[in-house]
């Protein structure tokens, strides 16, 4: 647990439902909030398990999976910085549809539910940026289970490599000789993203590879031709 995490000084608060907080109300979330470090594949709430509060991602990466009928994991959606991780449950009443787990090491601030909802009620405006953030989310989703349903593995894997970029690289990626911004996830893991198994993942990134489309570098991917990518993942010559 860490102790010196002041939301008042916090630069992620800003670009979160919590940015325009009273000072006094900033002063009852520094009280109330429980903020700890989670190492790399440590997973902060199960699949199943019923909501307490919300979490906020104050550094790091966390990846929410849940477990098909069959066991297998597939990955929903990844939680950057300024993340509220299990929102949609809090607010709906229900068991969390999906596990968290971190990808590094990460630090999360916990919020109970009571302080969270006295929040809501006296700022409206929470409430609403909580809405949207949960719509943005349905969209996400719908989105996800279309690329799935209607695009081979290899359109779809190319599209998660272009996603991925974009993500955790921000807008327009990284550059080819930007080796620092590579993209480092395990073939599991993407596999789990697309939909498919590991030794499928393993074969199309070889593919991607002869066609230099990528690097590989160990466990990072070097992205080298975006526009190749982008005309795979739309099935273009």
């Amino acid at each position: 647990m860490l102790q010196d995490l002041d939301c008042r000084k916090c630069i992620v608060r800003s670009s979160t439902c919590f940015s325009d907080l009273m000072p006094d109300d900033i002063g009852e979330l520094v009280e109330k909030k429980i903020s700890t470090v989670y190492k790399k594949g440590q997973t902060i709430f199960y699949e199943g398990m019923m909501p307490t509060g919300i979490y906020c991602l104050h550094s790091g990466k966390i990846k929410i999976s849940k477990r098909g009928n069959d066991g297998k994991e597939q990955i929903v959606r990844f939680v950057l910085e300024g993340g509220l991780l299990g929102i949609r449950s809090l607010m709906g009443g229900r068991k969390y549809s999906a596990s968290a787990t971190t990808l590094e090491e990460s630090v999360v601030c916990y919020i109970d539910q009571k302080t969270f909802f006295k929040l809501t009620t006296k700022y409206p405006h929470i409430s609403q940026c909580v809405v949207t953030l949960i719509c943005a989310l349905l969209e996400e989703a719908e989105a996800k289970m279309t690329s799935l349903a209607q695009k081979p593995v290899r359109e779809r894997l190319a599209e998660g490599l272009l996603i991925l970029d974009e993500l955790f690289n921000g807008e327009g990626g990284c550059k080819a000789d930007e080796q620092e911004h590579a993209l480092s996830l395990s073939r599991e893991d993407l596999a789990n993203l697309v939909g498919t198994a590991t030794e499928t993942v393993i074969r199309l990134l070889s593919d991607f590879k002869d066609e230099k489309f990528i690097e590989i570098e160990g466990r990072k991917i070097i992205l080298m031709d975006k526009e190749g990518l982008k005309k795979t993942s739309n099935n273009l010559p």
